[in-house]
């Protein structure tokens, strides 16, 4: 378990979920079969060691006649699928009021296709089990709630022109993943800009970093690596990446160029 939040949660339904099948005098195996499910599954659940999907716990309250007391679960445990970093994140994203992310790997989280994000998490290393990467899939398209936030923030993104070649998960999820693009930067609370391979001032040479202004009027970074991520609050360390950003913003193509660009290699790749 990555929090005690998490944890507490998962061992409450399935506690819950164990009285009322013990109730209704079925075995986990039985129960398994009624809902769908297999036994190992039903007694990872009850253990607090698996995070149960919503139409088992639609399923598992319909047998069990719980009268929809493990239904109205699905909620918390849905919030209980995100690992607690994406949780905290996306509830400052949720407070923005202007939000700038430079990526320089791989397409932004926030602007990633679901099938994109799906190859992303299959390669990494060491592996993620199914559930894992289904998990960290549902938590990345959760977040992408904050285009519709309304007052609607500025958003802002500098992608590196690698990002927008690299095949992810094939050319065909490439393709939709570069259309996808061009949908989001239709928006006009949204503008997304190219930073060519041929530039030869670059601001952003020590990695990808993120910038959100908040409603109350601070503004604060974001920062992953390898093994870790942080949240970055320091005024003078935040003051670093507005600079930097906002030299990053100055040498990559202007929003309408970027779109063109964007446009370019989506045609190289039919």
């Amino acid at each position: 378990m990555e929090d005690e939040e998490t944890e507490a949660v998962l061992k409450l339904v399935g506690r819950q979920i164990k009285a009322w099948r013990e109730q209704a005098g079925l075995r986990q195996g039985e129960l398994g079969a009624a809902i769908g499910y297999g036994e190992e599954m039903v007694a990872s659940v009850e253990q607090g060691r698996r995070v149960p999907k919503p139409e088992f716990l639609e399923k598992a309250d319909e047998v069990l006649g719980a009268g929809g007391k493990l239904a109205a679960f699905k909620e918390d445990v849905e919030r209980s699928r995100y690992p607690k970093k994406v949780r905290d994140l996306k509830k400052l994203e949720g407070e923005a009021v202007e939000l700038g992310a430079y990526a320089n790997h791989h397409i932004h989280g926030l602007l990633q296709t679901q099938e994109y994000a799906q190859a992303l998490y299959a390669m990494r290393r060491p592996a993620y089990t199914e559930d894992e990467v289904d998990r960290h899939v549902a938590a990345r398209m959760a977040r992408k709630v904050v285009f519709e936030n309304v007052p609607r923030p500025l958003i802002t993104f500098v992608q590196e022109e690698v990002t927008l070649r690299r095949p992810v998960g094939g050319r065909m999820v490439l393709r939709r993943q570069l259309e996808h693009l061009l949908a989001v930067a239709a928006l006009r609370h949204v503008e997304i800009q190219v930073m060519p391979t041929d530039r030869e001032d670059h601001a952003g040479m020590a990695g990808s970093l993120r910038l959100l202004k908040l409603r109350s009027g601070k503004t604060v970074g974001h920062s992953e690596g390898q093994l870790y991520s942080r949240l970055i609050s320091d005024p003078k360390e935040v003051q670093v990446l507005e600079m930097r950003y906002g030299m990053i913003r100055a040498q990559a193509l202007s929003p309408r160029e970027s779109l063109t660009f964007i446009e370019k290699v989506l045609g190289e790749e039919t």
